[in-house]
C-alpha cells in the first residue's frame, strides 16, 4: 500500500495572497489526531500523521481500514449515533476511550468525507450551574450598559475571566473590513489597543469567510511544527477540505504575523450578525495556551450573548438619534406648503429641513431655478453637479458620504462632501440635494495599511512594523444613518407630492384660461359661419348677377375684352362660393354631434351614384358597386364622403376615355394603422383616371392642398381634407395609392360594427 501527504504547497507572493487556499492546508496543529472516513463505507481514507503518539497505531495500520478496526465497534456506534443527533440538532462533543486513553471528539462534514477530530479528554466538566453563573452575569452586563461599547467592554472581561487569556479584544468590521478594536481587556502591564484600526488585508477575504463557516478558531502554540495528513495514493490532486475543523493548520502568513506582534497562542470567536461578520472575539496570550472544549464552549457562549444584543444596541442608538430627527421631520412636514414656487424660498431657510438628517445645506432644483438653505456650492456648481447625478442615476435616489468617489472632476468638499440627492419621479428636472461639509478624520493605524505584505530575502512576509501610523482622511462627510435616510426620503417624497399638485393646479390654470379663450374662439367662429352663410355669399350672388346681365344685354355691345375679364370675374365669385361652401362643411365636421345610426354602405353609394349622374353621363363614366357592409355612423357625412369621392375620381378622369369607378369590400383583420387587434371594413374605390405620384398619398389629405393648378381642374382643395376628417369621427381613417396614367384607389377603413 502507498500512502501520501496532501500538504498544499503552494508557493504564495504578492499576487496571489488574497487566494491562499488556508481551507486545505493538508496539515493540523499537533494537540489532537484527525481520522477523515467515507460516510457510506466508513473506510478511513485520511489519517494526520501522529496518530501514533495519542492511541500508539501508525498511519499505515489505519488508511484503508474501517472505522470499528480502529476504534472499536461500540466507538463506531456513537459516532454513527453523534452524526445522526448532529444533523437534528446541536450536540456537544462526544467523549470517547480508545486504547484505554479517554478523547474528546468533534465530528464534521467534508463533502463525501465525515472528519473526526481527537483531543484528549479533560476532567473539567462545565456544569449547569456555570451555565446558568454566566447567563446571570451577562443579564448584570445588560441592565448596566448604556451603550453598546459599553456592553462589549463587559464582555471582554467576561470572556478574559473565563479564558485567562493575557488580552481580550471585541474587534468590529467596518463596511470594508477594515478592523477597529472597539472593546478590550488586558493586563495591566501590556499596551492597550483600543481605538486602534487595522487594514481589511489583515483577515483577508477567504480567512473571513472561513470565519463565517467554522465560528471558533484556536491556536495553541504559534511555533508548532505542522503534522501533515496521509492518505492512500490512488488519485492526483486529493485534498480535504478543513474549514469546520479545530484543528486546522494555520497559513504560514497568518503565523508569522502573530509572531511579528509577539503573540503565542489565540483563541478568535466570530461574531455573525444577520449571516455577515460583524466582527471578532480576538483573544491573544503572549506564550502558549491550550483551553479545554468545555472552556471554548463557554467562552463561544459570550460570542452568542454580545451578537443577541448588537442588532438590540444598535436599534436603541438609532432611536435615540431618530427621536429628534422625527420631531424635526414632523415640524417640516406640518409647514410645507406650496401654493407657488417662490414658496420654496422659505421652507428651505427653515432650520428643521437642515436637522431632520443633520445636513449642513439643502437645495430644491426646478428646472433651472434652485432653492438653496444653509451651507451650499454656489448654483452653477449645483446645477454641474444634478447634471453628473443624473447620468449616473435618471432616477434613483444616490447616497454618499464621499461625493469624490462619484464627481471627481470639482472638489466641492468644503460644502458637498456627502450628498443625499433625490430626484422627482414626476418631474425629470426636478430634485432635492442636502449636503454634508468635510469632517477630516485622524485613524490611528497598527502600522502602514499600505504596507500589509512586505518582500525580503525570505520571500513573502506580512509587515513587521505595528508603530502608531495616524492617517488623516480627507473629503468626505460622516456616515448618513439609516434613520436620517428614512427622514430625508420622507421629506422628499411629501415636497414632491406638494410640486405635483402645485403642477396639477398651474395646469388646471392653464387649462380654464385656454378653455374660456376656445370658448370665445368658437363662438366667433360661429359669428363667422354665420357670416359665411349670409353676408359673404350674399355679395358673391350679386356679383354673380350683375356678370350675367352685362353679358346678356344685347342691345349694348361690349369690347371682347371687357367679356373676358366679366367672364373671369364671375368664374372667380363662383370658385369662391364653392371655397366658401367646403370651408363651412370642414368647420361643421369639427362641431358635429349627430347620433349615430346604422348605415348601408350599398345603398348610400346608389343614392350618390343617382345625384351625380349628369356629372357621370358627362363623363361617359359608369360606377360599379359591389355589395358593400352596413357600419355606424351619421348618414349625411358618409354620404359626403361617397360624394366627394366619386366626384374626385370623375374630375381628374383621362380625357377621351370613359371613367370607370370600382367600389368594392373586404374585411381586415390584427394590426392595420397602429390598431391592435382590431376588424375593419376595407371600402375601396379604384378609378382609371389621371392617377398621381405616390409620394403624395399623404399630403393630399392636407387642407388647401393641390396637385394641379386651378386653371386645369377647379375645387378648392378641401375635399380629401374633408374625407379623411369624416373618416376619423367615424373611428376610421382613409389610404390613398397612385400611379401617373393609370389610376387612383382610395381605401376607406371602417371599424367593424359591434353586434
Amino acid at each position: 500500500m502507498s500512502i501520501k501527504d496532501i500538504v498544499n504547497r503552494d508557493i504564495v507572493n504578492l499576487t496571489n495572497c488574497d487566494q491562499e487556499p488556508i481551507h486545505i492546508p493538508g496539515s493540523i496543529q499537533p494537540h489532537g489526531f484527525l481520522i477523515g472516513f467515507r460516510k457510506n463505507t466508513l473506510i478511513i481514507d485520511y489519517c494526520s500523521g501522529n496518530i501514533d503518539q495519542f492511541i500508539g497505531i501508525i498511519k499505515e495500520q489505519v488508511i484503508s481500514k474501517r472505522l470499528e478496526q480502529v476504534v472499536g465497534t461500540e466507538n463506531e456506534i456513537k459516532i454513527l449515533d453523534h452524526i445522526h443527533k448532529q444533523e437534528a440538532s446541536f450536540s456537544s462533543p462526544l467523549t470517547l476511550s480508545v486504547n484505554k486513553v479517554n478523547f474528546n471528539v468533534s465530528i464534521h462534514a467534508s463533502a463525501e468525507n465525515s472528519i473526526a477530530e481527537f483531543e484528549m479528554a479533560s476532567s473539567e466538566m462545565l456544569e449547569p450551574e456555570s451555565y446558568y453563573n454566566q447567563t446571570r452575569r451577562f443579564v448584570a452586563y445588560m441592565s448596566r450598559s448604556v451603550s453598546l461599547q459599553s456592553l462589549c467592554h463587559a464582555i471582554a472581561e467576561e470572556t478574559r475571566s473565563i479564558t485567562g487569556y493575557d488580552r481580550v479584544m471585541i474587534y468590529r468590521f467596518d463596511k470594508d473590513y477594515n478592523g477597529e478594536v472597539f472593546a478590550e481587556s488586558k493586563r495591566d502591564d501590556i499596551e492597550s489597543f483600543l481605538g486602534i484600526h487595522y487594514p481589511h488585508t489583515d483577515i483577508p477575504t477567504q480567512a473571513r469567510e472561513l470565519y463565517k463557516k467554522n465560528l471558533l478558531r484556536l491556536i495553541v502554540d504559534v511555533n508548532y511544527v505542522p503534522v501533515p495528513i496521509y492518505t492512500l495514493n490512488d488519485a492526483p490532486d486529493k485534498n480535504l477540505d478543513l474549514s469546520n475543523t479545530l484543528l486546522r493548520s494555520v497559513s504560514p502568513i497568518h503565523v508569522q504575523y502573530l509572531h511579528n506582534i509577539g503573540v503565542g497562542a489565540t483563541l478568535t470567536i466570530s461574531l455573525m450578525l444577520d449571516n455577515n461578520l460583524w466582527g471578532l472575539i480576538a483573544c491573544h496570550h503572549y506564550s502558549p495556551k491550550y483551553i479545554t472544549s468545555f472552556t471554548r464552549v463557554a467562552a463561544q457562549l459570550q460570542g452568542h450573548f454580545l451578537t443577541s444584543q448588537i442588532r438590540v444596541r444598535e436599534v436603541a442608538e438609532q432611536h435615540e438619534l431618530s427621536k429628534s430627527i422625527t420631531s424635526s421631520l414632523e415640524k417640516m412636514l406640518l409647514k410645507t406648503t406650496l401654493s407657488n414656487h417662490e414658496a420654496l424660498t422659505q421652507i428651505v431657510k427653515e432650520p428643521e429641513i437642515l436637522t431632520l438628517c443633520n445636513a449642513n445645506g439643502v437645495a430644491v432644483v426646478c428646472d433651472e431655478r434652485i432653492f438653496t438653505g444653509g451651507h451650499v456650492p454656489s448654483n452653477s456648481a449645483i446645477q454641474k453637479l444634478v447634471h453628473a447625478l443624473r447620468q449616473i442615476s435618471p432616477s434613483a435616489q444616490i447616497v454618499s458620504s464621499k461625493l469624490s468617489d462619484l464627481y471627481p472632476d470639482v472638489d466641492i468638499s468644503d460644502t458637498a462632501a456627502g450628498i443625499l440627492y433625490y430626484p422627482f419621479s414626476s418631474h425629470h428636472d426636478y430634485s432635492i440635494i442636502w449636503f454634508r461639509g468635510e469632517t477630516i478624520q485622524e485613524v490611528n493605524w497598527g502600522g502602514d495599511p499600505s504596507k500589509a505584505f512586505v518582500r525580503d530575502e525570505k520571500g513573502l512576509s506580512p509587515r513587521k512594523s505595528f508603530e502608531l501610523w495616524k492617517e488623516e482622511v480627507r473629503f468626505q462627510s460622516k456616515e448618513w444613518t439609516d434613520a436620517e435616510l428614512f427622514s430625508a426620503a420622507t421629506f422628499a417624497q411629501s415636497i414632491e407630492r406638494h410640486l405635483h399638485l402645485l403642477f396639477i393646479t398651474e395646469e388646471e390654470s392653464k387649462f380654464r384660461l385656454l378653455s374660456e379663450k376656445l370658448k370665445r374662439t368658437n363662438s366667433e367662429l360661429e359669428n363667422v359661419n354665420w357670416i359665411g352663410t349670409h353676408d359673404l355669399k350674399e355679395p358673391l350672388r350679386k356679383i354673380q348677377v350683375f356678370a350675367s346681365l352685362l353679358l346678356s344685354r344685347k342691345e349694348q355691345k361690349l369690347p371682347e375684352d371687357v367679356v373676358n375679364l366679366i367672364n373671369r370675374m364671375n368664374i372667380s365669385a363662383s370658385r369662391m362660393q364653392v371655397l366658401i361652401s367646403d370651408i363651412l362643411s370642414y368647420s361643421k365636421l369639427i362641431t358635429n354631434d349627430s347620433v349615430p345610426q346604422i348605415i348601408n354602405l350599398g345603398d348610400t353609394a346608389r343614392e350618390v351614384i343617382v345625384d351625380l349622374e349628369d356629372e357621370i353621363a358627362e363623363k361617359n363614366g359608369y360606377v360599379q358597386v359591389e355589395v358593400l357592409p352596413e357600419i355606424e355612423g351619421i348618414n349625411f357625412l358618409i354620404h359626403q364622403l361617397f360624394t366627394n369621392l366619386i366626384s374626385n375620381s370623375l374630375k381628374f378622369a383621362r380625357e377621351n376615355v370613359p371613367a370607370v369607378i370600382t367600389i368594392s369590400s373586404s374585411l381586415e383583420s390584427g394590426s392595420v394603422n397602429g390598431f391592435v387587434n382590431q376588424d375593419f371594413y376595407r371600402i375601396t374605390m379604384k378609378d382609371n383616371g389621371i392617377g398621381f405620384q405616390n409620394e403624395f398619398k399623404e399630403s393630399i389629405f392636407n387642407v388647401f392642398t393641390r396637385l394641379h393648378s386651378q386653371t386645369e381642374y377647379r375645387g378648392s382643395g378641401i375635399g380629401l381634407a374633408l374625407c379623411k376628417k369624416i373618416m376619423e369621427n367615424h373611428k376610421g381613417f382613409i389610404r390613398a395609392s397612385g400611379e401617373e396614367g393609370i389610376g387612383s384607389e382610395f381605401s376607406l377603413y371602417f371599424p367593424k360594427r359591434l353586434k
